[in-house]
């Protein structure tokens, strides 16, 4: 997993290299951000890269790891000795005798390595208790060693831990990168990964736990929903098109979650008609593929009607999480389209 396998977070990535390069990693830090868009990757990329014993250099990155040599191998398998991955346990937490035990470890030497680095996963599971046991170790590490805290919800971390880690911000990832990356590695077609990819909320952990085909299925039927209230102003007859917003072939999902999908698709088509109607950057498209069949809509949802409905489905999302009715959800919506 070196550096340059990372999908996003190009400036992140460049500064880590850059520190590795330069033997200025700080001794603690915290990766925070959304679940699912790689932090952890980046985690284990950072031990491979001040452990690798022929480390490469390319057009954007001072320092990466070569990915090939047996150090490199055995830290993506999880099983060098000198780099410690730390997980919440069965319960869901991380007790205080796990992370005495890593600070143990961490005053030794490296056994083979260069740097010791320890990974703590998800490290909001911390209980308090593990949490200050960490502080002296965070406060004043062995000058060998590097701990790296990974969480998407680091305000549940003690403000004394956090106060210890410089804290390393990973935004969500671009649906384009989401996309090519499902289609290059784990050979989605194109609508599938787009349709995935515009799901995601910037993700590609979320990405990969959604049944594509149903995502795919979603955002068809969304888009003949604008196609068809692009034509149709009778309410009877955009009443009659609320089946389209729900598929219902060989799901066990319930009919409200069916509706949510679909809805979040709609939404993400929306918000790509404004960006057509406004004529701003296309790359921030999340639907790209479908780009041509948007902007035909277009003469019919100009800027301000695409944000009218952009939240008017919020509303309907929202109205879902309360448990208002799917059907009346449902009809509401396609009125106000």
């Amino acid at each position: 997993m070196p550096f340059r396998t990372v999908i996003g977070h190009r400036r992140l990535v460049a500064l880590l290299s850059r520190v590795a390069a330069r033997g200025t990693v700080p001794p603690s830090m915290l990766f925070a951000g959304p679940a699912g868009v790689g932090k952890r990757r980046v985690a284990i990329a950072l031990a491979e890269t001040l452990n690798c014993p022929s480390p490469i250099a390319t057009e954007h990155l001072e320092r990466d790891a070569c990915g090939e040599c047996l150090s490199c191998r055995r830290i993506a398998r999880g099983i060098h000795p000198d780099v410690i991955v730390v997980e919440p346990g069965d319960m869901g937490s991380i007790k205080i005798e796990t992370v005495r035990d890593v600070i143990d470890r961490a005053q030794y030497r490296p056994f083979e390595g260069r740097r010791r680095v320890v990974i703590i996963d998800d490290a909001d599971a911390l209980m308090p208790a593990a949490q200050n046991a960490l502080l002296k170790i965070l406060e004043e590490p062995p000058s060998a060693s590097v701990f790296v805290l990974v969480s998407a919800m680091p305000d549940a971390l003690l403000a004394t831990v956090r106060s210890r880690c410089p804290r390393l911000r990973f935004g969500p990832l671009p649906p384009g990168e989401i996309a090519d990356a499902l289609k290059r590695d784990y050979d989605y077609t194109e609508a599938e990964a787009r349709a995935s990819a515009a799901d995601a909320e910037g993700s590609l952990g979320r990405a990969l736990e959604a049944a594509s085909a149903d995502l795919a299925d979603a955002r068809a039927n969304a888009q003949r929903l604008l196609e068809q209230t692009a034509r149709v102003a009778d309410p009877v007859k955009r009443i009659d098109a609320v089946k389209d917003l729900v598929t219902r072939k060989g799901s066990a999902a319930s009919e409200r979650d069916q509706l949510a999908v679909c809805l979040r698709a709609l939404s993400s088509l929306l918000r790509d008609l404004g960006i057509l109607s406004s004529r701003a950057d296309e790359r921030m498209l999340a639907n790209a593929d479908v780009r041509d069949a948007l902007l035909r809509l277009t003469t019919a949802f100009d800027s301000a009607r695409s944000m009218r409905a952009f939240a008017a489905v919020d509303q309907a999302l929202g109205a879902l999480e309360r448990n208002a009715s799917p059907k009346v959800v449902a009809d509401w919506v396609v009125l106000q389209l």
